[in-house]
């Protein structure tokens, strides 16, 4: 029987490459995923374009590139990824010039869009708000781009033609593994509702790489995991039936177990009897999961629910700015310094009018100045070092500026031994979420040859 194996290059937009480089060289791979987008990326990368219309794309999509694009030539390993962010045709067209740069021919490289509706906002402006109950047009002057989770129609269209390197924008995290499996196998909801459902589990234990192979799961002394170091991300092996089996390459670190599995399935779910994607409503109340051997378990009888009517759409709006600063107190009386600080911020931003939408402080201290010989030697079961941090919201910079300076003046304004002060403005991006009919949106494939 025909099986095909699919191991996962990354789990989120900064993730390691020495476990991808390891899969594609030891991994026997027919494919390899690389997924690269939370909530905000896209939202952050709409901002890299506005200031530069070739960017947008994942920024460590050179890096990648550099490493992978020989192994794809050599190996004969296909490669999906949503690194294309908010800009996949500059994405698709960077990667050209790499694969040139480094003599790897032979490429054709499909570019995946259609998920970017942010021109089209107003056809939606009185739509609720998921999370806050609000309708759209509330966020209107804050709003910087909308992109659909679109499925896996355009990754499997892009490889029917032929496609070894797929870009896309936003599609759903399993839609990259789901891509493929219909392109092998020829299934679709209405007639293959089971291999469906495989399919979407197949790619959500895949999605977040290294969590499966034991890296969220670790816990010293409770759930112990081996050389997490050099932890090892996952591969499929999977057939036409559907079943398929949850692995990683000997002797890379990590564990694959029954526990590591069933951990990510469950993570990020709303309703494991009816977990919405673009592709498929899969339900994996029934879905099994067995230790066949050493870092192998067979996971089956995942199943669908046809497909939901409508699709999610994240929009990134620019939400506030927040001041931050730290400033660490050591030895004796340390805490009590700390605390005297923390009174001075409260009433300098009374005294100055800082005008504050939100304000915190948090006192964080252990080993990080004398390390553990000295501190647990002065400590005598007290604390010997506190870190105060003091952060505040707000609409504007200038009021973000105004906190941040006020922690770091503690360095010479009192109370006394402070150290190590830092301070920070960020300009924070959120995301909320509405849908839209599922014909709202249609995928593209455009192609690249090198």
């Amino acid at each position: 029987m025909k099986k095909i194996r699919i191991g996962s290059g990354a789990g989120y937009a900064g993730d390691r490459i020495e476990p991808a480089v390891e899969l594609m060289e030891k991994g026997n791979l027919d494919y390899i995923i690389f997924e690269c987008l939370a909530e905000r990326t896209v939202a952050i990368g709409q901002q890299d374009k506005e200031k530069d219309p070739s960017k947008g794309y994942n920024q460590l999509l050179d890096y990648r590139m550099e490493k992978i694009l020989p192994l794809m030539a050599k190996n004969k390993v296909k490669v999906i990824t949503n690194m294309g962010a908010a800009n996949p045709v500059s994405a698709a067209e960077r990667t050209c010039e790499i694969a040139r740069k480094l003599g790897v021919g032979g490429l054709k490289i499909a570019c995946v869009t259609g998920d970017d509706i942010t021109d089209e906002l107003d056809k939606y402006e009185n739509e609720k708000v998921l999370e806050d109950g609000t309708v759209l047009k509330e966020k209107k002057d804050v709003l910087i781009s909308a992109n659909v989770y679109m499925g896996a129609e355009g990754i499997t269209k892009a490889l029917e033609e032929g496609a070894n390197l797929v870009i896309t924008g936003r599609v759903s995290d399993p839609a990259l593994t789901i891509g493929p499996l219909v392109h092998e196998f020829g299934w679709n909801i209405d007639d293959n509702p089971d291999q469906m459902g495989q399919a979407v589990l197949a790619g959500h234990l895949l999605e977040c790489a290294g969590q499966v192979t034991g890296g969220y799961f670790a816990d010293p002394g409770y759930k112990d995991v081996p050389d997490l170091w050099k932890l090892g991300f996952p591969l499929i092996e999977i057939d036409g039936t559907g079943a398929f089996t949850v692995t990683k390459v000997e002797g890379s670190g990590g564990l694959v177990s029954v526990d590591t599995c069933k951990e990510q399935m469950i993570y990020e779910i709303h309703n494991p009897k009816a977990y919405l994607t673009p592709d498929a409503t899969a339900d994996f109340s029934k879905v099994t999961f067995r230790q066949i051997g050493e870092n192998q378990v067979r996971a089956e009888h995942a199943t669908t629910h046809g497909r939901p009517e409508t699709l999610k759409v994240s929009v990134g709006y620019k939400d506030c700015f927040i001041g931050e600063g730290e400033i660490s107190y050591g030895g004796s009386n340390c805490v009590a310094r700390a605390e005297l600080a923390a009174e001075i911020l409260e009433k300098r931003i009374e005294l100055t009018g800082i005008e504050l939408e939100e304000y915190r402080t948090d006192f964080i201290g252990c080993n990080s100045l004398y390390r553990d010989a000295i501190s647990k030697e002065i400590g005598s079961g007290t604390l010997c070092e506190v870190r105060l941090r003091a952060a505040g919201r707000t609409k504007d910079r200038k009021n973000a500026v105004l906190l941040a300076n006020e922690v770091e003046a503690l360095y010479t304004n009192g109370p006394a031994g402070g150290g190590g002060a830092v301070k920070r403005v960020s300009e924070i991006v959120s995301v909320c979420s509405i849908f839209v009919p599922r014909d709202a949106v249609e995928a593209k494939v455009t192609f690249r040859e090198v």
